[in-house]
């Protein structure tokens, strides 16, 4: 049975943000499947939760691919169900071992109160499961750009020589168990419309690893 790919987009994002790696996916012979969830209001349990329950009846006991942008790839990790069939996953820019950015603003009212509890969550990764599947990560490293807001605020904790895409350090992203890794030249912001990690991606979805 044909695998549907599940497009997870970020914190403070909506659906229409991976709108075009989504019609690059569906150009390559992918389904899709998007949906905006509230990821400033809740939890990110709850936010799994109630996406779990999206996903069942669209998933119609298909396998699930989960290409994923920044907490949308925490969210996927809290996405193990038995009815669903994850089979292979792509993170870009997930801060899989937590954000050190929110870590040192998670005692500031305005970061609490637009981010959210989510927000608040991603400073610290010790309670988070591993990925329901076996998984790859492609992190930026554009650490300065007009467009990505961050990167010329917050991103400027990162200290000199601390690979990061303006948001999330290189190293965050990582995990042992994924069975691919690679970066590109991307901010945090914008890494989901970088060219080279579409190409990375239907490479890991189709293959399981990068490469022909």
């Amino acid at each position: 049975m044909k695998p549907l790919v599940v497009l997870l987009h970020g914190l403070a994002r909506g659906q229409g943000s991976m709108a075009k790696l989504g019609a690059y996916l569906r150009k390559h012979g992918f389904d899709t499947w998007s949906h905006t969830y509230p990821s400033r209001r809740h939890s990110i349990q709850y936010l799994a939760s109630a996406l779990t329950e999206r996903i069942i009846p669209v998933a119609a006991n298909r396998p699930l691919y989960a290409v994923t942008h920044s907490m949308g790839g925490i969210i996927v990790r809290h996405l193990a169900d038995p009815r669903l069939e994850w089979t292979r996953i792509a993170m870009l820019a997930p801060p899989n071992q937590g954000s050190q950015l929110a870590a040192g603003l998670v005692r500031n009212p305005l970061f609490r109160w637009f981010y959210g509890p989510a927000g608040t969550e991603l400073a610290d990764a010790s309670t988070w499961p591993p990925p329901p599947a076996p998984f790859c990560v492609i992190a930026g490293t554009r650490n300065r750009a007009l467009l990505n807001v961050t990167s010329w605020t917050v991103g400027r904790r990162f200290p000199n020589g601390v690979a990061n895409d303006g948001t999330v350090a290189v190293d965050e992203t990582t995990l042992p168990a994924m069975e691919a890794f690679a970066t590109v030249d991307a901010t945090h912001t914008w890494i989901m419309n970088a060219q080279p990690a579409w190409r990375l991606i239907v490479q890991y979805l189709q293959n399981g690893r990068f490469g022909s």
